[in-house]
């Protein structure tokens, strides 16, 4: 199915929204305990189970729009529904507290992979939307895997050593807020080895 152009609000809207519906479900419920079926669950377990199928419709939305999912997009909505699913099943909060550091390992893996057999993985999903050099490519690719393991330990020290406060708030807007640095940090590289496109 071709992409189809979309309203960037409603994209937006669709990709960070569900996030921003748990950090404020986990505010207003985080202090009350629930008895479902028999069984006790605390706050976080309930917006967690509230925020999978929310993922699900969010993304299912986002394809249906657009007629594309980004592979990181699927490998997301994959971990918070075997994650999070997890967590509510098992009543253990650590198993969703972990997605996010799964899914930057497999990703840093992904990439770490291709930079060993001498490509970047990088390019062939931003390729078309951003021309540049190669070389340009090779170093991005290179300094993504970095970045990626690097949240993922900073995520894994979080939920470890910090309260669950701590980790919602870091995962709601500390996540997204590195990443946006990140890619403001590269513009150097991506102005040093843009590929211009030739005038017709």
């Amino acid at each position: 199915m071709a992409e189809r152009k979309v309203n960037g609000w409603v994209k937006a809207a669709l990709e960070y929204g569900p996030i921003l519906a748990f950090f404020i479900g986990y505010i207003r419920l985080k202090d009350h305990t629930f008895l479902i079926g028999g069984a006790e669950y605390s706050g976080f377990l309930v917006v967690t189970a509230a925020f999978i199928p929310l993922m699900v419709i969010c993304t299912g939305l986002i394809w249906a729009l657009t007629g594309k999912l980004s592979k990181m997009q699927v490998v997301t909505v994959i971990l918070v529904v075997i994650f999070g699913g997890l967590s509510v099943w098992l009543q253990d909060e650590r198993f969703f507290k972990m997605k996010p550091t799964m899914i930057y390992l497999l990703f840093a893996a992904a990439l770490g992979f291709g930079l060993m057999r001498g490509e970047s993985y990088l390019q062939d999903l931003l390729g078309e939307a951003l021309p540049m050099q190669p070389e340009g490519w090779m170093i991005l690719t290179k300094r993504i895997t970095v970045f990626f393991l690097g949240l993922a330990i900073a995520n894994e020290a979080i939920w470890r050593l910090m309260s669950t406060d701590n980790w919602v708030t870091f995962k709601t807007f500390g996540l997204p807020a590195a990443l946006f640095a990140f890619f403001i940090s590269q513009n150097k590289l991506l102005q040093a080895h843009a590929v211009e496109k030739e005038k017709p």
